[in-house]
């Protein structure tokens, strides 16, 4: 039998990636140091008020998830980003740090991961986009999203 995936343990691993995938491009920073910030439990400044947020420990986050997730961005993200281009109405250089984050690792699970369904990689990323982008961005992410879909995956 296959491993079995927990939905929640994967939804934090792409809350935590989604961070550390921002940090990244904002400081372009060294992968090691990011991801070892994340799996250290210290918390940005920012953070020590969110109470709620989920822990980056197993069980409540696939640590391995998240992982490959950042690295996986980090490693392709020019051919994430011109995977994405044709669907974009605005070019890439325009796009929020964050719309750009969520984007890339969209794409990533969409082109990369195929054990994860279409469906389920645009649904995390409007939620993602929800909570972490600006008002709007969920639609934004959705559109471009909707119109990858059926070009990088069969439905």
């Amino acid at each position: 039998m296959g491993v079995t995936v927990k939905p929640a343990a994967r939804r934090n691993a792409r809350h935590f990636a989604i961070q550390a995938i921002y940090s990244w491009q904002i400081t372009k920073g060294n992968v090691a140091d990011i991801e070892q910030h994340f799996l250290s439990g210290d918390k940005f400044e920012e953070e020590e008020h969110q109470a709620e947020a989920p822990e980056l420990a197993a069980p409540h986050t696939d640590v391995a998830y998240f992982r490959d997730l950042f690295t996986g961005v980090v490693l392709n993200h020019q051919e994430l980003d011109s995977k994405m281009r044709p669907y974009l109405s605005r070019p890439l250089q325009d796009l929020d740090q964050m719309e750009l984050a969520l984007l890339r690792l969209a794409m990533y699970e969409m082109t990369k991961r195929d054990d994860v369904p279409y469906k389920v990689v645009i649904n995390e990323a409007i939620e993602l986009a929800k909570a972490f982008g600006a008002e709007d961005s969920h639609k934004f992410v959705n559109g471009v999203l909707d119109k990858a879909a059926p070009t990088l995956r069969k439905k």
